[in-house]
This record gives C-alpha cells, sequence and structure tokens, in this order.
C-alpha cells in the first residue's frame, strides 16, 4: 500500500469510527481522552532539550498511551504555571526561590527536586567577531551592570585595543532562570543587569540574534551553542572554556551550574507521571549527552529516583540561588538532605 493509498484508508477507517462514536453518543475525542493520559510539563528553555529528548523516547516507549508537552515560559514563568497547580513538572535552570516556595505552599503544592544535568552557560559573539576571544568576569560585569545602561555602548569601551564598533547586546528574558544565575555570577546580585538589550526566554531568538550581527555579544546555556556552533563562537571566561572537561573539573566558573525538574505533589501518584520520572532518571545520562549538555554520575540519578520515590518534598537550596556550586559539591549536599 503505498502513501496515498494508506492515507485514504486511513480517512475510511476514520469515516468509520466517526458513525459508530457519533451512533452511540460519544465523540472521537472522548475516547482518546480517556485512553491517552497527559504530563504537562513547562518551565525553562535551557532544560527543554534534556526533557524533549526524554519526552520523546518515553512517548514511544509507551506507543501512544501516554502523551507528553513541553512548554517553553521560562524557569520564573514555569514555576508561576507550576504553583497554580496548571503544571504535573517544572523545568528549571536554577534552584526554586523563597517567593516561589511561598507561592506553591499558599496553593499547597509541594514539590521534589530533581538535578538532571550540568549545564555551562555560554558567552556567545559573532563568528566574524576576532577580538573577543577571551573577556574576564570583570568585563562582562562592565558590559552587563545597570551602570553600564547608556555608557557601555561600543567594543573599545570593554577593552583597549577592541575596535571602536556599536555593540548588540542579547540575553536571557526576565523570566528566565538563565537570567537569574548570569546577574548573580556577573553582576553579584541576582536580576541586576542593564536594560538595554534584547531579552527572550527563547534561547533560538537569541542564537538568531549573535549570528546575524558581527559586533553582537550574548549568553544561553550550551546546548543551544552547541547545536549552532558553526554560526557562533563561545568566549573563554577568564581563559577558561566552556566544555564537558571544564564543567567536570570545576575550572569553569561561575557559569557552571546545575539544571533540575520539579515534580508536583498534585502530580506524583498519577501513573504516568511516575512512569514518565522513572523513565527519565533512568535514561537522562545519555539523552543528557546526546543534547550536549553534562550528565550526572550515575549514582546522581539513583539517588534522585529514590528521592522520587520516597517522596521526599522540598529544595536543598533554601530558597536561594547556588553560584559556583561544582558536581561533587551538589551530590554531596543532596546525599545529606
Amino acid at each position: 500500500m503505498n502513501r496515498i493509498n494508506f492515507k485514504l484508508h486511513s480517512w475510511k477507517v476514520l469515516s468509520v469510527v466517526s458513525l459508530v462514536t457519533a451512533t452511540l453518543g460519544i465523540s472521537i475525542s472522548a475516547v482518546q481522552s480517556q485512553s491517552v493520559k497527559t504530563v504537562q510539563i513547562d518551565g525553562s528553555s535551557t532544560v527543554f532539550p534534556v526533557t524533549e529528548a526524554v519526552a520523546e523516547e518515553f512517548q514511544k516507549a509507551q506507543k501512544g498511551k501516554v502523551r507528553v508537552t513541553v512548554g517553553v515560559s521560562g524557569t520564573g514563568g514555569g514555576f508561576k504555571k507550576f504553583c497554580r497547580g496548571e503544571t504535573d513538572i517544572s523545568n528549571a535552570s536554577r534552584p526554586i526561590l523563597q517567593k516561589e516556595i511561598d507561592e506553591c505552599k499558599a496553593a499547597g503544592i509541594r514539590y521534589i527536586e530533581l538535578p538532571v544535568a550540568y549545564d555551562a552557560l555560554t558567552v556567545v559573539v559573532n563568528p566574524q567577531n576576532t577580538w573577543a576571544k577571551n573577556l574576564t568576569v570583570a568585563e562582562l560585569k562592565k558590559i552587563w551592570e545597570p551602570g553600564a545602561q547608556g555608557k557601555i555602548n561600543n567594543w573599545n569601551q570593554v577593552r583597549s585595543g577592541f575596535p571602536n564598533a556599536p555593540m548588540k547586546l542579547f540575553g536571557a528574558g526576565t523570566n528566565s532562570g538563565t537570567f537569574d544565575y548570569f546577574t548573580e555570577a556577573i553582576v553579584g546580585k541576582s536580576k541586576s543587569s542593564r536594560g538595554d538589550f534584547t531579552a527572550s526566554e527563547d534561547d533560538n531568538v537569541l542564537v538568531q540574534g549573535v549570528s546575524s550581527d558581527k559586533n553582537a555579544l550574548g549568553y544561553f546555556g550550551y546546548a543551544y551553542y552547541a547545536e549552532n556552533n558553526k554560526k557562533l563562537k563561545a568566549v573563554s571566561v577568564n581563559g577558561v572554556s566552556p566544555s564537558e572537561a571544564t564543567v567536570k573539573n570545576g575550572t569553569y566558573n561561575p557559569l557552571s551550574r546545575p539544571i533540575f525538574i520539579y515534580v508536583s505533589s498534585k502530580a506524583i501518584d498519577k501513573p504516568e507521571v511516575k512512569q514518565f520520572v522513572d523513565f527519565y532518571m533512568k535514561n537522562a545520562a545519555k539523552l543528557v549527552k546526546e543534547v550536549r549538555y553534562v550528565s550526572l554520575p550515575a549514582s546522581a540519578y539513583t539517588t534522585a529516583l529514590g528521592h522520587f520515590n520516597k517522596k521526599r518534598y522540598g529544595s536543598i537550596f533554601g530558597g536561594k540561588e547556588a553560584v559556583g556550586l561544582k558536581i561533587e559539591d551538589l551530590i554531596s549536599r543532596d546525599a545529606k538532605e
């Protein structure tokens, strides 16, 4: 049966099903809703590639019995939905903050915090940029701090010897955990940033912006750089390039960070959510590498799955950001709680 005939055959089958269901007084959508369960996820664009990869493999394994939706509202936007009970799982590129903890508590929602990978938050420039091969944290702060707005506009203002060319900046939107982490790590205070830059929770928008402007500079998760490394160039920070090796040995600081999923107490007993989280923790190491983040040791995923099965609610971060946390520090802290 060729592709056209198959489509016609499928249409005839669908017509018969429609006739039967209409006769019985039920709709196809009603039948589908009874047989297909949905896991709803939203949040960080940084974590999105990992969770999306897991979702694709999980849905294949389930053979259509479970549907997984993965939205991109940014870490902050995702937690707002999560704490309103609109999602089962929230992707987060930083730990849940105290304000969000309070919002969830007020709504009667508890959560299980599960680290899934490490990211090398990457500063990028256009490939035609031949001068900014390395920037110090101090220079990045000079570019991005609030006082730079309207003052630091050209590359030669960042460092003597850089060209007298206008600097076009691209960065994470204010609902993004990447924005929170970058400003905390570079400027010294979360959400403290100049405002005159192109901001988006969608990292693909930032990729497009930097790749289209010779004088552009931006930042986002390593996976988006790796996926687009032919039209972007990564900048070393304090002389260290972002890579799996520099994340693992702790030298890519302060822009190396853990990324997470949070599971809602209102969803934890749903069979489809249990199955998805179990699949996530057992397959994360492989899929994290495929999307170019740094996987945690196997023991970390085993520990995380144990926390999930035991319903260990809460966060090990106390509602605060954790800048410069090495992998071994995360594992040690997670194991003690």
